[in-house]
This record gives C-alpha cells, structure tokens and sequence, in this order.
C-alpha cells in the first residue's frame, strides 16, 4: 500500500517546524553505556528524564527526545537533531554517555514486506 502523504516520503527524517518553514531533521540512535541501567528504579528513570529535558530547553527546539529502551546495562535513546554533534553537545551538558551516535538511515517493520 502506497501513501501519498508526504510525510511517509522520508522516513528516516522527521519534519520539524522552524520559522514557518517546515525542514526536515535527521534522526539519529544513541548508545549509552549505563552498567545496570535495567535495574533503575522509576524515581531515577525520572530523574535522568529531568535531567535530559532541562538540557533539551537549553539546546532549543532543533535538537528533540523521541523516546528510549533501556536494556541490562545500555540505554538506547532515539533523537531528531541537525547533526551528531548536536546530540554529542546533549550528552556533554546532561553528563550522559553516548558510547555511539548512530544516524537512521531508514526504519522498516512488517509492513515493509507487504
């Protein structure tokens, strides 16, 4: 099955509106070494969310927090932002690691096999 919605155009990217004009962003997937981070608990995933989002109001709009898995002793957090580095700068200001900083070349899912 076919989109026609142009937003389906470019999975890989995500619009994101600045001045009016809508431009699209890269995505990117960020590896974080964070040993028993499958043990935190809810007050401290809270916290470390807090934490993130005080430096993402600092960052501005171009740099945005998608979602994140967190696995045994590794986070994996998905951002939209201009650049690696941009990412890399949200890492340094939240004191977080970002052991690997990974653009989204494309997101596929059974629905690709139709």
């Amino acid at each position: 099955m076919h989109s026609s919605d142009p937003a389906d155009a470019d999975v890989n990217r995500a619009p994101l509106v600045n001045h009016e004009l809508e431009i699209a962003m890269p995505k990117f997937v960020i590896e974080r070494e964070i040993p028993g981070a499958g043990q935190l608990s809810e007050r401290d995933l809270k916290a470390i969310s807090q934490k993130s989002n005080k430096v993402l109001s600092k960052l501005g709009p171009q740099v945005q927090w998608l979602q994140s898995y967190v696995t045994g002793d590794k986070v994996y957090c998905v951002y939209i932002a201009p650049n690696e580095e941009m990412v890399l700068e949200h890492a340094r200001q939240g004191e977080f690691p970002a052991n690997r900083v990974s653009q989204i070349t494309a997101v596929i899912d059974p629905t690709t096999a139709e």
